[in-house]
């Protein structure tokens, strides 16, 4: 499969960033080995990652077709939300990663998938089949998995143009005193703990969250949050930057959780709604809040 893109703005950036804020639906790492693998030419010609574009370029991505699955299709109990011959959302539990990789080979959603449905979009590779977007770990809810390349590449699009309704509940340190707000700030990889997310203004790319206080505690606040984008740990990274980090979560907020044993961030996608690819009709989803975030707002 070939994917062809001119390059309209963005003289002097480097390639492998252009092509992650242009082709979002492809992991970092991946495109990262398209490039080292020469499938990725510019005008024609092979180029390294740090490649700086210019104005009237055009790319060419190549992509490899799939390959057979590897992975074992495992029969874990899956809570589906809808389903039909396109696409399934289901409502991912607590501790569920969402495909393979380092250190979970098995129990992922995709090997719950592999073996529930028929046929996955093979557009990201053998080890996320039909996997249009990620949610972390320890973050739970509605996440939609496409079954076929035409599925996969018309939602990748609606992501990228940012119509997907995108809603999600969370609790937050401290006491929230506007009743609704927005933050917009870029987010990028933080430049000394490459594993984290953080504001960066000089490579980070846009990032838009609109929050609304729903509840006010003693010390904490719970609130739904409406992404415009969608940045890895979006929500995480910008509740912190407003002092406001998610309870739960040790990464962005204080190292010691208020209440043992809660594991990790209490997030959950809670409504996700979409363009039927293939119907046209707006199709909205609402996941039910897990039963420890409802014991966690009882307590408070």
């Amino acid at each position: 499969m070939v994917r062809e893109l001119l390059v309209e703005t963005g003289k002097g950036i480097r390639l492998d960033r252009y092509l992650s804020s242009q082709w979002e639906d492809l992991s970092r790492s991946y495109l990262q080995k398209l490039l080292t693998d020469g499938r990725v030419l510019v005008n024609g010609r092979q180029v390294k990652s740090s490649y700086k574009i210019s104005s009237g370029e055009r790319i060419t991505l190549k992509l490899p077709e799939a390959s057979q699955v590897e992975i074992r299709p495992e029969p874990i109990p899956l809570e589906i939300l809808y389903e039909d011959k396109d696409l399934i959302m289901v409502n991912k539990p607590k501790g569920m990663v969402v495909h393979p990789g380092a250190g979970h080979d098995s129990g992922t959603l995709v090997n719950g998938l592999l073996a529930h449905c028929k046929d996955l979009s093979g557009i990201n590779g053998i080890l996320r089949p039909g996997i249009v977007h990620r949610i972390d770990m320890d973050t739970t809810g509605v996440l939609v998995a496409c079954k076929n390349d035409f599925t996969h590449k018309d939602i990748a699009e609606q992501l990228k143009l940012h119509s997907i309704t995108r809603i999600y509940y969370a609790i937050v340190h401290g006491v929230i005193k506007e009743d609704n707000g927005t933050i917009n700030a870029p987010i990028g990889r933080h430049p000394v703990e490459r594993k984290k997310m953080s504001i960066n203004e000089k490579n980070g790319k846009p990032a838009i969250t609109h929050y609304q206080v729903l509840e006010r505690y003693e010390r904490f606040t719970y609130v739904s949050c409406k992404l415009e984008t969608g940045r890895t740990h979006q929500i995480r990274v910008h509740m912190a930057s407003i002092g406001h980090p998610l309870l739960g979560d040790v990464v962005y907020g204080p190292a010691k959780c208020p209440y043992p044993g809660l594991q990790g961030q209490t997030l959950h996608a809670g409504v996700l709604g979409i363009r039927h690819p293939y119907t046209g009709e707006y199709l909205e989803v609402t996941a039910p809040l897990p039963e420890y975030f409802l014991e966690l707002l009882k307590k408070l």
